[in-house]
């Protein structure tokens, strides 16, 4: 296998950097989350278009930092076998498929609170007005009890990030070199590929369910993190069935 960067990883390095310093010139940082982050779709700051453009922007240096190095690191190897129009479609169809699963994840948290609240006697029209103008009404908290948080928090959400789609490229990375050994940062222990990937998939499962955050930040959006590797293992699994000849698999 030949070092180096590859091609479509580049580009999208280059996509991500400039967007982060777009963000950080212009309007420091507001005007591009209120243009280019993913919304809940019934916040009236949703656009259609943020459901690809979330997938360029990061929330800090760290955040595109660590995304970075994991789209050079496994991307590059994942590229080499696919060649690059392949990946790139590989990798925004993994993108979007992690935009999906974390919006059917919100929609669950927010449509649970409100059919409490109208069953209740409460207006939907009126309970989204009050939403839309980022406030609610405190006879809302005894009503939801422990679902209030979730369902005011779904309704104002906002995703930005690369890792959704790089969750599938890393479940690509697994089924292609599943004997590859990969390992933590703070757990310098070599794990294969194979056993590595779907522990990282788990633990974002775990943390996305209840709540619990591990190894990442708690404001991730766990269940992109899980839709992204589902829509990788998807495609990985399909093109093997009916492509099987055209790809090395390990």
């Amino acid at each position: 296998m030949r070092q180096g960067i590859t091609d479509a990883v580049k580009h999208l390095l280059i996509i991500n950097v400039v967007v982060f310093i777009g963000t950080l010139a212009i309007g420091n940082g507001e005007a591009f989350y209120q243009w280019f982050a993913l919304y809940f779709p019934q916040n009236p700051a949703f656009q259609p278009w943020q459901i690809v453009t979330h997938m360029f922007m990061h929330g800090n240096f760290m955040h595109i930092a660590f995304n970075m190095f994991a789209l050079w690191m496994f991307g590059t190897a994942v590229e080499q076998i696919f060649g690059w129009q392949k990946f790139i479609i590989f990798y925004l169809l993994s993108g979007l498929g992690a935009a999906v699963i974390q919006i059917a994840f919100l929609y669950f948290q927010f449509n649970t609170g409100l059919s409490t609240l109208v069953e209740s006697g409460l207006s939907q029209t009126e309970i989204i007005s009050v939403l839309s103008e980022g406030k609610y009404n405190t006879a809302w908290v005894p009503l939801l009890g422990d679902n209030f948080d979730g369902f005011v928090s779904a309704f104002n959400s906002t995703m930005v990030g690369a890792s959704g789609a790089i969750m599938g490229v890393l479940v690509a990375f697994g089924m292609l070199f599943p004997e590859n050994k990969l390992m933590l940062i703070f757990l310098p222990i070599p794990i294969k590929a194979k056993y590595f990937i779907p522990a990282i998939i788990a633990l974002d499962l775990f943390s996305g369910l209840t709540g619990q955050s591990i190894f990442s930040p708690s404001n991730t959006a766990y269940m992109a993190h899980v839709g992204g590797a589902l829509t990788g293992f998807l495609l990985m699994y399909f093109w093997k069935k009916n492509e099987k000849d055209k790809y090395r698999w390990n």
